[in-house]
This record gives C-alpha cells, structure tokens and sequence, in this order.
C-alpha cells in the first residue's frame, strides 16, 4: 500500500519545494518583459511548459534539492529574457517567429497557403464568422499572424501603414 501513500516524511519537504519553485517562478515572470498570454510565441510557450517541468520533476523528485530547481529556473528565466531581446532585431526575430501569411487574397481562398499554416477551409470560416465577416466576398486580406490569430481586412478598409509592414503583403504588392 505505500505505492498509494508514498513517504509521508517527505510530503513537507515536497510542499516547501513546491512553494518556493512557484514563488520564484512567479517573481522571475514578473521581472521579466511583460508578455500578452494570448500573444505567446513559440519560445514562451516552450519556456512555459518547461517552467512547469522544472517546478514539478524538482518539487516531487526527493533527491532533487531546491537550489537544484532555483538554479534551472534562473537559467531559464535568463534564455527567456535573452531571447525576448533578441527579437528586437530583425535577423532573429525572423528565425524565432512564423512569418504572416495570407490566407484571402480579394476574396479569394488561398488552399495551398491553408494547408501550409495546418488550417482547413472550416478554421478560417469560423475564424471569419468570429470577426463578423459572413461572406468571403467583402473580404480583402486575411492574415493569419505570427502568434496565431486571424486579422482581417475588408474590402471597404483603407490600406494604412500597419497593412503595409506586413511582410507578405508588401511582396504580394510588389
């Protein structure tokens, strides 16, 4: 029966690991560059689950000590800074981001642009449903951005500078 009760000498040593990886996580996420959770990239979301790694194989992991687990999420916590401040330039960012794609050219749907990004026809259509868009027709671009979501741009929206900076579209324009 141990195997379902464990060692209960070592479930305090285990709640105060847990307690204190968490609280150091919590402190070096709040130090660190403020990040939207919905704009997460692809580096945040593998320090994330890392994070979560670190802070449960070091909590549950006897011979694991704290300093242990401080010293990895430290390290961690670091790359994840480094690599922030390295998409401030261009030749990395390029290298951690996925670039815009345009799914919708003028109305019309892009399948090899599709299948490319992992979508099918029903992603985009409730992606357009959710914007309020229900006709492809009034549809002049649909991006599907770097982080994941769909921006759309209708055919009566003026094209402005931030339509412009998008890389695919000044190629496409051209």
């Amino acid at each position: 029966m141990s195997w379902l009760y464990g060692n209960w000498t070592a479930v305090g040593g285990v709640c105060a690991k847990t307690l204190l990886l968490a609280l150091t996580a919590l402190v070096g996420l709040r130090l660190a560059p403020r990040r939207a959770l919905a704009e997460l990239r692809i580096f945040d979301f593998v320090v994330a689950v890392a994070l979560g790694a670190i802070i449960g194989r070091t909590a549950t992991a006897t011979p694991t000590s704290f300093v242990l687990g401080f010293a990895a999420l430290v390290t961690l916590l670091l790359v994840h800074v480094a690599l922030t401040r390295l998409r401030l330039f261009a030749a990395p960012a390029r290298l951690m981001d996925h670039p815009v794609c345009v799914l919708v050219r003028d109305g019309v749907v892009d399948r090899h642009e599709l299948r490319a990004c992992g979508l099918t026809e029903d992603d985009l259509h409730g992606a357009l449903r959710q914007k309020q868009v229900y006709t492809l027709a009034d549809v002049r671009f649909v991006l599907y951005e770097s982080q994941g979501g769909f921006s759309v741009v209708r055919r009566e929206d003026h094209t402005g500078e931030l339509l412009a900076s998008a890389p695919v579209i000044r190629r496409a324009r051209d």
